[in-house]
Formats: C-alpha cells, structure tokens, sequence
C-alpha cells in the first residue's frame, strides 16, 4: 500500500482518544504553531499580547517547554510505556481529561487576560501529575525498575513548573527563569535518556545493510554525571568556570556519542537524518553555551540551539515516526514530503542559531525568518498528518 494515499483513507470512527500519541502530537503541533505566530506578532510586529503581569519573553519560553514540549513528551511517554510493558496506559475519556488539563493553562491567559497564576498555574501542575501516575503505574505495575527513571524525569519536570508559577505569583523570587531554564534541561534529559536507548535500535533496523553501532559506556556514565552537574550550574548560575568547563566536557562527550552512531545510510532516510541532526544541534549547543561564557556571543544562540533545532527536530521526528508506526503505516516508506517539513525545520535552525552569528545587524530579519520557517514546517506537519491521527489504524488494530 502506498504510504502516502494511506495518510488520506477516508475511514469514519474518530480514533483520536485510542492512544496517547494521537492527541498530544496534534494539540502540541497545532499550539506551537500559534505560540510562535503569537510571539512572531509582539517581536516583529510589536503588537502587545493580552498577557497580564507575565514577561511575553518568560511566557513564550514556558510555553515552548511546557506546553508544546510536555505534550510531546506526553504523547510518546504514553505510548513507549504501553509497549515497553505491555500495559495499557490512558484512553478514552481519561486520557481526553489529561489533554484537557494540558489544554486549559494554554487557552485562560488569553481568553482571561486578568487571571491570576493560580487556575492556569494547578491545571498545568495536575496536567504533569497525571502523566507521572500514568506512567509510573504501567511501570511498577510491569516491575520495570530501569524505566523509573522516566518518572524520575517527570518529577523533576513537576518541580521545574511550579517553580516557575510560584516565580510568577511573586512568591519565589527568580523562580521563573529558573523554572524554564530547569523544565528546558528535564527535557534534554529525557532526550538522551530515550536516545540511547532508540538510536542504536533505529538505525541498525532502518538503514538496510548489517551494521553495530558503537556505545562507549563511560561516555554514558560521565554524560549523565556531567548533565546533572550542568543543569544544576545553569540553573543556580554558578560561576563561569565550571559552566565553561562542563560545557566543553558536554560538547566532547556527546561528539564522541554521535560519531559512534553515524553510519552513511541514515542520509537516505529521512526518519534517521532528522534525529541525528537534532542530536547534532544539541551537541552544537554545548558547544555554544561554552562560547557565550568564554568568546562572549549571545547565550540565546546556544539555548536555541537546544530548543530550536535539538528538541525542535528531535520531536517533529518522533511525531513522525510515531505517527506512521502507531497507526499501521510503513516507517521505511514515509511520505516523500517529510523530506520538505525536516528540510523546512534545519533551514530555520541554521537562521536562528547561525545567521546571527555571521550577520549579527540583520538579527531581527533572523528572528522573523527562523519562526515563520517553524509555522510553515509544522502547518506541513498538520497537512500530512491530522487525519492520520484522527482515524484508525489502517491494519484494524487497536490503537
């Protein structure tokens, strides 16, 4: 079957509450598209938002983290943990419940300008909540310790946000910036921790020739110990000598890491180049973050360098594959067009993170450029994929 007109089957049940994936990756898609036309409006067309008493900077990178970050990392932790334990995680009505309460802090700071943190700030802490006791019971109830790193992760994420709600209701002083920049690193964590484990798997599965990759597992355990140690040091704003110095040791690290799982064929399919690519952005922002201390470049270069091109690919990828795996379709044989939506996402990455560099005077053309090319890759993104995640399984599965 043709892969593409698969996409495009009529079908008629709603299959949008069956599995965790299929509501997140389209709320999250469709919610970073108007985050990023909204923020697009107030940096370039200096329009005001009807966002009382909260920096729109503050607001548009909590947004980005926990709103469309969350819902990603909702809709592919519900659904990897279903099969890593062979567990049926959240559907039907308690799932939609779940979405609802991710949905409700995203819609009240505009529908209510003059709300205060505190509707917005508890529907957003039970959104993460629930995804911690969603996952954490399949994995206890499964006896999967290894995976309770996860829940781990999720708590940390838990604590990063009311942070940044008790930051905005004057109550914790600085707890804003500390809360983004944390809930940003909980999730670069829970990237590496799940890219260890799919990297490998993926592509010796998918390039089509035999292949093992290399895994050094002292670059796995310095990687971890060093990651937490930074994450601590930007967070508290420790001084800049061991921030400069993890930094670089984070660069080495996750080079090394990457070198090991690079094979040519992953450049012919493009559910692999993306990740990589992603990975490689992340890897470029470590690098970055050292250069902001040391040379004295911007710091927002590295930290979208993470956000923009890392998380920002590294999800659309996961979506994708996801998308097409958890509903029936051949991952080897994906929609030619999603070499357009990746290509989309790279060039404004390299808008975003290098132009600035090169042409620093031109920095609001950048600005502008790199998110109408985020708007124009996730609307391609919706194109091919909302009905997809609407329908049912195209092999009658459940699911």
């Amino acid at each position: 079957m043709n892969s593409t007109n698969a996409i495009w089957q009529p079908g008629h049940r709603i299959a949008l509450f069956e599995l965790g994936f299929r509501p997140f990756f389209l709320f999250a898609a469709l919610y970073s598209i108007f985050i990023t036309a909204v923020w697009f409006a107030v940096y370039i067309l200096n329009l005001k938002p009807p966002l009382s008493g909260t920096p729109v900077l503050a607001w548009h990178a909590h947004e980005m983290i926990f709103g469309y970050g969350a819902a990603v990392a909702a809709g592919f932790l519900l659904t990897a943990t279903q099969n890593w334990t062979g567990l049926k995680t959240l559907h039907s009505w308690p799932l939609a419940l779940l979405l609802v309460a991710w949905l409700i802090p995203r819609i009240t700071p505009f529908a209510w300008p003059s709300i205060t943190p505190v509707l917005p700030g508890t529907f957003d802490i039970a959104f993460i909540t629930g995804l911690m006791g969603a996952t954490g019971r399949v994995i206890l109830k499964s006896g999967s310790k290894k995976q309770l790193i996860i829940v781990l992760l999720l708590a940390l994420l838990l604590l990063s946000n009311t942070a940044y709600y008790l930051g905005q209701a004057g109550i914790l002083p600085g707890g804003m910036r500390a809360g983004n920049y944390s809930g940003l690193y909980v999730l670069l964590g829970l990237i590496f921790i799940l890219a260890r484990r799919v990297f490998p798997f993926f592509t010796e599965k998918g390039v089509g020739y035999p292949i093992q990759l290399t895994n050094h597992a002292w670059v796995d355990k310095i990687s971890l110990a060093a990651f937490a140690l930074f994450w601590i040091a930007e967070v508290t704003q420790a001084g800049d000598l061991p921030r400069a110095f993890l930094s670089g040791v984070l660069f080495l690290l996750h080079a090394i890491r990457l070198w090991g799982w690079h094979t040519h064929g992953i450049w012919a399919k493009p559910l692999l180049w993306v990740l990589y690519l992603g990975y490689a952005f992340i890897t470029a922002g470590f690098l970055l973050n050292l250069l902001s201390i040391a040379g004295g470049i911007s710091p927002h270069l590295g930290i979208h360098a993470f956000a923009y091109g890392g998380i920002g690919l590294m999800t659309l990828g996961m979506m994708s594959r996801v998308s097409l795996g958890h509903t029936g379709r051949n991952i080897h044989e994906p929609p030619k067009a999603l070499i357009v939506v990746f290509g989309t996402l790279v060039a404004g990455t390299l808008v975003r993170v290098l132009a600035p560099l090169i042409d620093p005077a031109g920095y609001p053309l950048w600005i502008g450029l790199s998110q109408a090319l985020w708007v124009i890759a996730f609307s391609l993104f919706i194109v091919l994929f909302a009905n997809l995640l609407i329908r049912p399984r195209v092999d009658g599965k459940p699911g």
